[in-house]
């Protein structure tokens, strides 16, 4: 959709029209929401001023690219929204040449932005990295790192910070914004210049300084200044939905040649009156009511692993107050809202800081404390480097507890929970086990409690299947004989593949043994060596990477023990998994037990 010559009437017209088609597809097929709603308008602002298909557009997550991808040629492939097959809830090169990069994790923009302004300068090829990003992103520290190297090379950029939720500094309202615009136009750019060379070559000494301090002191009223302290202009605030405000600063923005922040006001969920404002449970939405706002509810739906986490541990902490935990901004999606609401002192959300939140519990665990540290598996590689470098490097304590192991339906690539397993199971003092059910995940928070050393338990997302299997408290490195039988295959599960073990197991003539490993770290050598006498067939199931998964820790084991037994292991290929229905991508990876069953026989 061409945008460069309409007028603002036309361009307020396209921003409903926009809303309207977010609102009607994601009721539907569910997404991301209120953040992008909130951003229409700047975002037909970049594309007025800037060219998505010659200016690198870095959206920050991307959970707000919708009217991006509205924009550029996707109107009606905007139907398939995170549908099996269809496009993607975020920026995705493959789809379109608008989107410059892949984005699903936080805080990236400005560093992707630095080196695109890098190349482009190499190139000399005249293009503009336009970023936006939300004020949530700016919690992290890979933000201020590329701020740091941005504010020194003085590199042409342009950041749209959507500030939806909370401000970076107290805004001080119309004289502000009229301040910062004039201290980032031509008129006062080209004083300051003037004043600069004068003071430099023609004042005596002494004087630069005062002059220097009239122009800090000058800038103090604005909210910029932490960002004019890095060496980054600064205008703003400015009204995020008025679209002739929003063209106007870009415009200026662009034309400076520098880095510029532009910081942009808005309203979270705009346009939609019932999603409005500061309402986290409209963030990321499935299908819901368009008139009434209500979510399409399923009939008899199981209690989630999340839910059946947050219960448990809270009876932990109400037992046991050296129990604390932290999440990186996700305390509903992880559970540790309840823990949160109840222990306030003792549970914390230190926000898009991974790193930060590994580490600082490692220190909790020193001081003798028993840290919880919950967050997705796709968001735990962001922390990898402290939990090698300062959780286990001194086997502190600490547990970690992986939601979202597996596959995880829409969100796709960037938020499969894949790699947790091989990303973990090669660390010294790392212990990785994991529940079957919802009552051995009770038990598996039990053990990890009392364990002295790091630990990491993962759970899939939605419900664990019930199983007719009494449920067993956890004992260090020892898996669970479920079933003997009587042929000379062996079906091992871990976590929630021993369901699709049992499953996969009442679909074939042979009569197989069934066991839950329970622990692929340490392994339960006594139990597989015995194992390996009865039966010579072992197939693996596990919701893991099958390099260094649960496969190839078996097959360590038959090198180390040299025993005899053939492994297949049903665990994911080599390739990031793409977004759609969870069944669906099942299917799609032959991994449904119908399927594994079929490949048995």
């Amino acid at each position: 959709m061409n945008i460069k010559n309409k007028n603002t009437e036309e361009l307020e017209n396209i921003a409903q029209d926009i809303r309207d088609r977010i609102i009607d597809v994601v009721s539907r097929n569910g997404g991301h929401f209120s953040s992008t709603l909130g951003a229409v308008e700047l975002t037909i602002g970049m594309h007025k001023v800037f060219d998505a298909f010659h200016d690198p557009f870095i959206f920050d997550v991307s959970h707000q690219c919708y009217p991006h991808k509205l924009l550029t040629n996707r109107w009606d492939e905007f139907e398939t929204l995170r549908q099996f097959k269809g496009i993607s809830g975020f920026t995705k090169p493959k789809e379109s040449d608008a989107d410059y990069f892949v984005a699903g994790h936080s805080s990236t923009s400005i560093s992707l932005a630095v080196g695109a302004a890098k190349a482009a300068k190499l190139e000399q090829n005249g293009k503009v990295p336009v970023v936006m990003i939300g004020d949530g992103s700016m919690t992290a520290g890979m933000i201020y790192e590329a701020l740091n190297e941005l504010g020194d090379l003085k590199l042409p950029v342009v950041i749209i910070l959507n500030d939806n939720e909370m401000s970076i500094a107290k805004p001080i309202g119309a004289l502000s914004k009229h301040l910062s615009k004039l201290l980032a136009g031509k008129a006062y750019q080209g004083f300051r210049g003037k004043i600069d060379n004068i003071v430099k070559n023609y004042m005596p000494k002494g004087t630069e300084y005062i002059a220097k301090r009239v122009e800090e002191s000058f800038k103090l009223i604005t909210p910029g200044i932490l960002f004019e302290e890095m060496g980054i202009d600064y205008i703003g605030p400015i009204d995020g939905h008025n679209i002739e405000e929003v063209i106007e600063t870009l415009q200026l923005a662009r034309d400076l040649g520098k880095p510029v922040i532009v910081h942009a006001k808005t309203v979270k969920g705009k346009g939609y009156a019932i999603a409005e404002g500061h309402h986290e449970h409209w963030h990321g939405v499935g299908p819901f009511d368009v008139d009434s706002g209500e979510f399409t509810k399923k009939s008899n739906t199981p209690k989630a692993a999340t839910a059946v986490f947050s219960d448990a541990l809270t009876e932990l902490a109400s037992n046991d107050e050296k129990v604390v935990g932290v999440t990186a901004a996700m305390p509903s999606g992880t559970g540790m809202d309840q823990l949160m609401e109840k222990f306030p002192n003792r549970f914390w959300d230190v926000a898009i800081a991974e790193q930060h939140a590994v580490t600082s519990m490692a220190a909790m665990a020193k001081d003798g404390f028993k840290p919880f540290v919950t967050i997705y598996s796709t968001f735990l590689q962001r922390g990898f480097d402290q939990i090698v470098h300062d959780v286990c490097l001194m086997k502190l304590p600490v547990v970690f507890t992986i939601d979202r192991a597996g596959i995880v339906g829409a969100d796709g690539e960037t938020h499969q929970g894949q790699f947790d397993i091989s990303m973990l199971r090669f660390l010294p003092n790392m212990t990785l086990f994991a529940p079957r059910d919802a009552k051995t995940l009770e038990y598996a928070l039990e053990f990890g409690k009392d364990y002295n050393a790091p630990c990491a338990i993962r759970y899939p997302r939605g419900a664990f299947a019930n199983l007719d299997f009494e449920s067993t408290k956890f004992k260090l490195g020892c898996g669970e004989i479920l079933k003997n039988g009587s042929s000379d295959i062996s079906f091992i599960g871990y976590g929630s593949g021993v369901s699709r073990a049992i499953e996969t197991a009442s679909l074939i003539e042979q009569d197989v043994s069934i066991i839950d490993l329970r622990f692929v770290k340490p392994l339960d050598i006594e139990l597989l060596k015995e194992l390996s006498k009865t039966t010579k067939t072992w197939y693996i199931f596990s919701d893991s990477q099958k390099q260094g998964g649960v496969g190839s820790a078996l097959l360590e084991f038959i090198n180390d023990y040299d025993v005899t037994v053939k492994v297949v292991t049903f665990e994911y290929e080599d390739i990031y998994i793409q977004h759609g229905d969870t069944k669906l991508l099942e299917e799609e990876l032959e991994m449904l037990p119908n399927q594994l069953a079929k490949k048995i026989k």
